[in-house]
């Protein structure tokens, strides 16, 4: 595989760059911090997407390298295989997925798949190398070559990592190691008593006995609720018949309070009777007290016409007699005037002229005493008969009034003996009708035979106490067996807890066991590979460490050899082996950076590029000729990016007529 060229359209300081590339060796030149980690990052990003996570750092990727002023921020990478198809990956860092185009320019971004968290991964389709993987071979830095004096023994260590498993971070014996203390650590053993198997045993032991103690309130607790199923029918039963007693109850009470309306009127009734009687009784006496009044005037309409007549021929003869009296008193006042008159003329006595001229003035004294006397009679005559018929109308009228009275009140007693037996009638079909009403609301509620004592019973208040004294009773009971059931609940429910927290600590247990299984088949596994790295990987390494050591210290050490005890040793010119812990740092610089090179042969069916950056910062010249004819020579096939801020590389190439191709950044 080969990268032809990056279009940087805007990334980190990097802006509107362009850069073409050799098919084998390219020396990108430029002093410190002129961007060219950038690029490498760049490149890395293109194929993987770039990350928003810190992974450790201050800043992560993404914020490191986001334009400031929201200029674009994307960039184009294009490359080959080795079966020479050509691709272009359009990069737009904001977003997620790239675009990725073939030779003929057509979009096949969805002919690869797309991971939720990763993204388009269409890179280790194409090459089987994953992003640590391609960071930790195919990208090589000045931190992972160069380490101090005092950490010479890491390197060594990394060196045997990489002879003895394939990778330069993992030590078998370390990983056994781990694999058997985290068994100890994580899981135990049954020597071993504060380790998690047997706290989860001792915890799996109490648990159980607490169950076995906490499982005999469970029964208790079916019981309790029967009982209470039971009360809450009783209940239930005795509430209806609470209600029908109370039904019944109320329609007494507006019996009563309708028989109360009847009886008032049955009280006006007699009232009106006794009444009737009274008047009946006035009547009688004043007839009885009047009789002779009654009786003449029903003489006189029994003889109504003699009577009158008699009246007006009494009537007749004292007007009678008063005209014959006027009459007879005229002719004697003549008379007499006519002898006085005579008298005067013949009589010549005038004693007795005067004493007879005295009888004038006496008869008509006389005769106005008589017609007085008759006057009065006759107004006498005539007020008795005035006061009698007064005294008759008088007499009618009381008696009418009476009667009247009586009459109005015996109609009125009439319908008011109507009204009460309606009343009646009514009362006593509506009370049936009632009682038959709360019969059937009741009937499939209370059992016939307390229907029918109850409907009979005459004394309802008692019943009514008897039934919600039975029911305070049992709603007494079934407080007490809510009280129970919630304390037995809260035992249950620490049942439920105790057994929760079981099957947690058994599947704990069951984790601890296949945990342990897994890493006695991991410690397996890592036996086995690492015997089939010994028989077959192991030669490899040891022969490209041979190798490689003896080209890059003009033959001064041939051999290197890995064991499992000793490690790595190296064999000297006398045929002697010593420790590789006794090469100097620098050697053992070359010989870990020739190893990381070698590796990337054996990554992909691709030769992958080689990138290299600042790694060579600490060689001295002769170290930097060797491994940069090394890498020329052995690194032919594969592309190779070498970053420096210095011209050594650069006199070197020049000095050996090595072709490569520069590019210098400003």
């Amino acid at each position: 595989m080969k990268i032809n060229k990056l279009k940087i359209n805007g990334y980190g300081k990097i802006k509107n760059k362009e850069i073409n590339l050799g098919k084998n060796i390219n020396l990108i030149y430029g002093k410190n911090e002129s961007g060219k980690s950038t690029i490498l990052n760049f490149i890395t990003d293109s194929f993987y997407g770039i990350s928003k996570n810190k992974k450790g750092k201050e800043h992560s990727n993404y914020e490191k390298y986001l334009p400031w002023t929201g200029e674009e921020f994307s960039g184009k990478v294009e490359y080959e295989l080795d079966n020479k198809e050509k691709y272009e990956i359009f990069r737009d860092f904001r977003k997620k997925n790239p675009k990725i185009f073939n030779e003929n320019k057509e979009d096949i971004s969805k002919n690869f798949n797309i991971d939720k968290n990763k993204g388009n991964e269409f890179f280790y389709e194409q090459t089987t190398v994953d992003e640590d993987l391609f960071l930790s071979t195919v990208v090589v830095n000045q931190e992972t070559v160069k380490l101090k004096k005092q950490e010479q023994n890491v390197l060594i260590q990394k060196v045997a990592n990489l002879v003895g498993t394939g990778d330069d971070n993992v030590s078998f014996r370390i990983a056994i190691d781990r694999i058997n203390r985290r068994q100890l650590d994580e899981i135990g053993t049954e020597r071993s008593r504060e380790k998690p198997i047997n706290i989860i045993n001792r915890k799996i032991e109490e648990l159980e006995n607490q169950k076995e103690e906490l499982e005999k309130y469970v029964n208790i607790k079916y019981e309790i609720e029967e009982n209470k199923n039971n009360l809450m029918n009783e209940i239930s039963t005795l509430e209806n018949e609470n209600n029908f007693l109370n039904d019944i109850k109320l329609i007494s009470e507006n019996e009563k309070i309708e028989k109360e309306k009847i009886k008032l009127k049955e009280n006006l009734e007699k009232e009106n009777k006794e009444k009737i009687n009274e008047l009946e009784n006035k009547i009688n006496d004043i007839k009885n007290n009047n009789k002779n009044i009654l009786e003449n005037n029903f003489e006189e309409k029994e003889n109504k016409e003699k009577i009158n007549s008699k009246k007006i021929e009494k009537n007749n003869n004292l007007y009678l007699q008063k005209n014959k009296l006027n009459k007879k008193i005229v002719i004697f006042f003549i008379i007499l005037i006519l002898i006085n008159i005579l008298q005067f003329i013949f009589i010549k006595n005038k004693i007795f002229k005067y004493i007879f001229l005295l009888t004038v003035p006496t008869y008509l004294i006389f005769s106005i005493y008589l017609k007085n006397k008759l006057n009065k009679k006759i107004k006498k005559e005539e007020k008795i008969q005035k006061n009698n018929s007064e005294k008759l109308e008088k007499i009618k009228l009381d008696i009418n009034l009476l009667k009247n009275q009586k009459e109005i009140l015996e109609k009125n007693n009439n319908k008011l003996k109507e009204e009460i037996n309606n009343l009646k009638n009514n009362l006593n079909l509506k009370i049936n009708l009632e009682k038959e009403k709360i019969k059937n609301k009741y009937y499939e509620k209370i059992e016939k035979n307390k229907i029918n004592n109850f409907l009979n019973s005459e004394n309802i208040f008692f019943e009514i106490q008897e039934v919600q004294k039975n029911l305070n009773n049992k709603k007494i009971e079934l407080h007490t067996l809510n009280i129970d059931k919630e304390n037995i609940e809260n035992k249950v429910d620490d049942l439920s807890k105790i057994e929760e927290k079981l099957v947690n600590n058994k599947e704990q247990k069951v984790n601890l066991i296949n945990l342990d299984k897994s890493m006695n088949l991991a410690k397996e596994i890592l036996m086995q590979c690492y015997e089939e790295m010994k028989n077959t990987i192991t030669p490899k390494f040891t022969q490209n460490l041979s190798e490689n050591i003896s080209e890059i210290t003009n033959h001064k050490y041939t051999k290197m050899q890995f064991n499992d005890i000793d490690g790595l040793v190296v064999e000297l010119e006398n045929g002697n082996y010593i420790p590789a812990s006794r090469l100097s740092i620098g050697t053992m610089d070359q010989l870990y950076l020739s190893l990381r090179l070698s590796m990337v042969e054996e990554l992909s069916e691709e030769k992958m590029p080689i990138i290299l950056d600042e790694v060579f910062a600490y060689f001295d010249e002769e170290r930097l000729e060797n491994i940069l004819n090394y890498i020329n020579k052995k690194f032919k096939d594969n592309q190779v990016i070498i970053f420096s801020c210095t011209n050594r590389e650069k006199e070197i190439f020049d000095k050996f007529n090595i072709e490569y191709n520069y590019i210098e950044i400003d």
